[in-house]
C-alpha cells in the first residue's frame, strides 16, 4: 500500500555522467516494472534524460513520456533498493583491482521491490523487459522529422565503435582482429556486404577502421542508423542496445562474447545481464554463439571456476602485488600493439577510406 500523500511508484535517479543507453536502460527498465505491477512510473532529475558527454541538447529526437518528477525532498518517502552487485578482484587493470569487475546477472528482488521505491543498478538484464519489447517500441518512438532510413539495405553492415574513454582501457577497449573477424563472418553472408562506421569518436575510429567509411552524425542520427541497419557489427557500449532491441528492420547483429571483458575472460561475463537474445556473440577466434550456448556455458563455469568462486572478495596483498605486475604487463601489450597499428598504417599496410 502507497504511503500518505504519494501516488504508488516506480523510480530512478538520472545521476549526471551515465551515458545515453545507460539512461535508456534506465528507462525501460522502470517503465516495465511500474507496467507490471499497474502503477506510476517516475524519476528524480529527468532533465538529465539526452544531456551526456557527447550531446547536451536533451532526447531531442523523441517524445519521451518521464512520468512523474520525484523531487529530492520527496526522496526520502521512498524505500530503495539497489539492484544486486557481484564483482571479480582481478589484476586487469586499475578499475578491475580497485572497484571490481560488475559481474551480475538478473536480479529477482529488483522485479519484486514494492510500490513507492526508487531503484538503482546496471538494469539492463533482458528478463527485465522482454515481455514489454512491443510497447518499449513505442515509449521511444522517433520522432517523423528525425527518423532516417538512408543506411538501410540489404548490402550495407553498421559497424558501432566505441572510442571515448575506452581507447585507454586494454580490458575494455576492442582491437582491430574483432572487427576483421566480424566482417569476415558477415561476408559468409553476403560476400558483396559493404561496411561503414558509425562511432562518437571518429578519431579513434580511424585508427582501428582506416580503410572504411566512418561517421558520426549527431546523437539522435547515429541512433536511427543504428536501430534501422539490417545488419550490424556491435561494440561492447550500452548506446547501441536499445535501439538495436527496437529495431524492426534488423536480420543479424555480432556482438563481442563476454562483453565488456571480451579481451581478457577466462569464460566469465561483464555481465551476464548482457547476454540477449536477439544477437550472436563472437570470440576472440571468430567463432560465433548464440545466447543460448552462451548462457550454458557461463552456468557450467560459474560451477567450476575458483576465480567466480571468489567474487566479491578483495585480493590480499600477496595477491595484489603479483595483480600488479600482470596488470603492467596487459597495458604494456595493448600499447605496443597501438604503435604497431599506427606503424601500419603510416607504412600503407593498412590502407586509409578515399571518400
Amino acid at each position: 500500500m502507497g504511503r500518505p500523500g504519494l501516488k504508488n511508484m516506480i523510480g530512478t535517479e538520472l545521476i549526471k555522467g551515465y551515458g545515453l543507453g545507460n539512461q535508456l536502460f534506465f528507462y525501460i527498465t522502470v517503465r516495465c516494472l511500474a507496467r507490471e505491477k499497474n502503477t506510476d512510473f517516475g524519476f528524480v532529475n529527468p532533465e538529465q534524460i539526452g544531456n551526456v558527454f557527447h550531446s547536451n541538447k536533451g532526447m531531442y529526437f523523441m517524445d519521451i513520456d518521464m512520468g512523474k518528477e520525484i523531487s529530492r525532498q520527496d526522496m526520502e518517502n521512498y524505500n530503495i533498493y539497489h539492484e544486486q552487485d557481484d564483482r571479480l578482484y582481478m589484476g586487469n587493470s586499475v578499475h578491475d583491482m580497485t572497484h571490481g569487475c560488475y559481474i551480475s546477472g538478473p536480479d529477482q528482488g529488483l522485479m519484486d521491490v514494492p510500490d513507492n521505491t526508487i531503484v538503482y543498478g546496471n538494469m539492463q538484464s533482458e528478463r527485465y523487459f522482454e515481455k514489454y519489447r512491443d510497447e518499449i517500441r513505442q515509449w521511444l518512438h522517433v520522432k517523423e522529422e528525425a527518423e532516417s532510413y538512408e543506411y538501410t539495405a540489404d548490402d550495407l553492415c553498421i559497424i558501432n565503435l566505441r572510442g571515448g574513454e575506452y581507447t585507454s582501457c586494454p580490458e575494455l577497449y576492442l582491437d582491430r582482429r574483432y572487427y576483421l573477424n566480424a566482417i569476415r563472418n558477415m561476408k559468409k553472408i553476403n560476400p558483396a556486404m559493404r561496411f561503414m562506421v558509425v562511432t562518437e569518436d571518429e578519431v579513434a575510429a580511424r585508427k582501428v577502421l582506416p580503410e572504411f567509411e566512418i561517421h558520426h552524425f549527431d546523437m539522435g542520427k547515429d541512433y536511427v542508423t543504428i536501430k534501422n541497419a539490417r545488419y550490424l557489427i556491435l561494440s561492447n557500449s550500452s548506446f547501441a542496445m536499445v535501439p538495436v532491441m527496437c529495431s524492426t528492420e534488423l536480420k543479424y547483429a555480432i556482438a563481442p562474447k563476454y562483453w565488456a571483458r571480451h579481451n581478457i575472460s577466462d569464460g566469465f561475463w561483464s555481465s551476464e545481464q548482457n547476454i540477449y537474445s536477439f544477437l550472436t556473440y563472437q570470440d576472440k577466434k571468430g567463432r560465433l554463439f548464440s545466447a543460448d550456448e552462451c548462457q550454458r556455458e557461463l552456468d557450467e563455469y560459474k560451477k567450476t571456476s575458483r576465480l567466480y568462486a571468489r567474487r566479491n572478495i578483495r585480493p590480499g596483498k600477496v595477491v595484489a602485488f603479483f595483480q600488479n605486475i600482470k596488470r603492467r604487463l596487459i597495458y604494456g601489450w595493448f600499447f605496443s600493439k597501438k604503435i604497431l597499428r599506427s606503424f601500419e598504417r603510416r607504412t600503407g599496410i593498412i590502407k586509409t577510406y578515399q571518400g
